[in-house]
């Protein structure tokens, strides 16, 4: 599915929430709140707590934003009005089929990394949510917990075994709702119940929809049972194997951060107060606490041009903006590298070299097949007429290929012990170098949808890098884009990993059930004969899949490096918390560079996984961590 063929519709759908939402500034109550949370979604657990008031801003958003218009087969965009950042009459954030559809629409923050010499030196859109609930309202609706190796180590790293697999397995249940699918089909052998919650906040359910290829994935885990074992349930804490996709759908549509941690029930609580529209330029320190910088205060605007006003929090302000946002308002507040910031004008308050560095992603590469198929979602992005049907059916009876997920079946595999000679970049042997994820039909954000044929995805993805970036501002704007530079594939284990993922989804295919079904592979894909076509392929067709972390890691409480303690406390600093997936904890070791000098290497540790479920997870925990903190359980 290529993007740019699939329409954007807005201001189409009826009202799905009763919450009152503060559009402007100016008509925010003047009061100090015992909690300012800025960010889309993730540590809207705190709403729950039963404070006096809290404030939640979700988005950072600039009321002279485009608004879409409901023009069906091509996204149009007028800047007329300016967008309300919520996710009521957006069917990109509501239906599934539509996941992608956001990505460089007005409810992306459309942002560009950097060349990448591992890209061949280009630079690739890096989309983020800017709506109510963030990137879970944008995102492609994968729930992966990872193994339980990732956490263990997480616990290690952080020197708190409170981040461990067994003690963070409550509150992954505390989140997820499991949902039966759309279609209301058997699971039996599908999933495994005892491992999943019914009782959560995030709705997560199996496909809705069948795809013409299921038996054909389910006889190639029997036919090539070594290279492809089965797994019943990959969320289980055991993710190697292939399985059946969880998703955060409910029936037909998107369950995310906006519709259940906001939704309707906890929305329309009289101590809480959501602002949207509304951009924040910086934390403000707003005194000392034991000789420790306090902030306590944001500064937000809606415009550019506008004026700035501080809300203040009594309590502790807490940053959820994720790992390009909440760098950036640390760097712009003068918390951050000292002579990165000077460079810019910035006073500096907390002179932290970790912030913005080690910024880490997934790789991937999407791989095409042409395929003997007339029931592929091809026909949305070929057929105007084809696609309002299919959107009809979907309005009228919440059913169809509209309330399925562009992806299937998800694989999570590792190279052969031994075929490396770095470092394994895993947790563990039972944790995943690389994932394949598959799509009934043309998913590619580097190739374009042809007009006929139909075709069959297989995503290879890198899920355990070594490869390590950096954010850095660009200027001392709160409105300029940030230097995002995640430099991926710029190591050779990280190429090597992408090449055996690659022919892992041509060996996939090589399993007789798929005779007669595979025609022939993707032009580009087939010019790949040997190191360096492989090589080149690599270097033109990968991007991101969107999973960015590690820009303000954890670290043991009392360590000197790091960005926040094991509870999310900003190091050095009072009032302050971080919880998204910039905390992401790191690991410390040392780099004999000559005979008598050594560096300090920080790195983060991404996890084996698509990190939405994690993060969901992590502030369920940290809820718990401040309601302790202030004694609100």
């Amino acid at each position: 599915m290529h993007l740019s063929n699939y329409p954007l519709l807005s201001l189409i759908l009826p009202n799905l929430c009763v919450a009152t939402l503060y559009e402007t500034i100016e008509s925010l109550p003047k009061t100090t709140y015992d909690f300012v949370i800025v960010g889309g979604s993730h540590f809207t657990r705190l709403i729950l707590l039963g404070a006096d008031n809290i404030t939640f801003q979700p988005v950072r958003a600039v009321a002279s934003s485009p608004i879409a218009s409901a023009k069906i087969l091509r996204p149009r965009f007028s800047s007329s009005k300016p967008v309300l950042r919520t996710n009521v009459g957006v069917l990109g954030s509501i239906v599934p089929m539509l996941s992608q559809s956001l990505v460089s629409s007005p409810w992306d923050w459309n942002y560009t990394t950097t060349p990448m010499p591992g890209f061949g030196g280009r630079s690739v859109p890096y989309p983020r949510g800017h709506m109510l609930g963030g990137s879970t309202s944008t995102n492609a609706m994968a729930y992966t917990r990872g193994s339980f190796e990732d956490w263990d180590r997480y616990a290690r790293l952080s020197g708190d075994p409170g981040w461990s697999w067994l003690e963070m397995l409550p509150y992954m249940f505390k989140n997820e709702k499991w949902t039966a699918p759309n279609d209301h089909h058997s699971t039996l052998g599908q999933y495994d119940p005892l491992v999943h919650s019914t009782t959560g906040m995030t709705s997560v359910s199996l496909p809705g929809f069948p795809h013409p290829f299921d038996p054909l994935v389910i006889a190639t885990t029997k036919e090539l049972p070594k290279a492809f074992p089965f797994n019943l349930d990959m969320n289980d804490g055991f993710p190697l194997g292939l399985g059946w996709p969880q998703q955060t759908i409910n029936g037909a549509r998107r369950s995310s951060g906006a519709t259940s941690y906001l939704g309707p029930k906890f929305m329309a609580r009289s101590n809480l107060h959501v602002l949207v529209n509304t951009r924040v330029t910086r934390v403000n320190q707003t005194g000392t606490d034991s000789r420790k910088p306090a902030f306590r205060s944001v500064e937000a605007t809606q415009s550019e041009t506008g004026p700035r006003t501080l809300i203040s929090a009594k309590d502790e302000v807490i940053l959820s903006a994720g790992a390009i946002g909440t760098p950036q308002i640390l760097l712009l507040s003068g918390i951050g590298p000292e002579k990165d910031l000077s460079a810019l004008g910035i006073k500096t308050i907390l002179n932290n070299p970790a912030v913005g560095q080690n910024l880490t992603d997934h790789p991937l590469v999407s791989n095409l097949w042409y395929v003997n198929s007339n029931g592929t979602f091809d026909v949305l992005g070929q057929n105007a007429t084809a696609f309002a049907a299919d959107l009809e059916q979907w309005n009228k009876t919440q059913f169809g290929l509209m309330a399925d997920s562009p992806l299937a079946f998800l694989v999570w595999s590792r190279v052969p012990h031994g075929s490396y000679f770095t470092p394994d970049t895993s947790a563990g042997p039972n944790t995943p170098h690389y994932e394949l994820l598959f799509a009934n039909g043309f998913l590619s954000n580097e190739d374009t949808l042809p007009a006929n044929g139909s075709f069959m995805t297989l995503v290879s993805c890198v899920t355990a890098p070594s490869s390590r970036g950096e954010l850095t501002l660009n200027t001392s704007s709160p409105f300029d884009q940030p230097n995002i530079n995640p430099n991926m594939l710029a190591t050779d284990f990280d190429n090597f990993v992408m090449a055996s993922a690659i022919n892992a989804t041509r060996k996939l295919v090589t399993a007789s059930a798929w005779k007669g079904y595979i025609i022939r592979e993707f032009d580009d894909l087939a010019a790949v004969t040997d190191a360096a076509s492989m090589k080149a392929y690599i270097q033109q067709k990968s991007t991101t899949i969107f999973h960015p972390v590690g820009t303000a890691v954890m670290t043991p409480k009392g360590a000197s490096w790091g960005v926040v303690d094991p509870d999310g406390v900003v190091k050095g600093l009072s009032g302050l918390r971080i919880i998204d997936a910039s905390i992401l904890a790191s690991s410390l070791f040392f780099l004999k560079l000559t005979p008598s000098h050594t560096a300090l290497i920080m790195q983060p540790v991404i996890p084996s996984a698509h990190p939405q479920a994690l993060i969901y997870s992590m502030a369920e925990r940290v809820a718990d961590l401040v309601k302790a903190a202030y004694k609100l359980l």
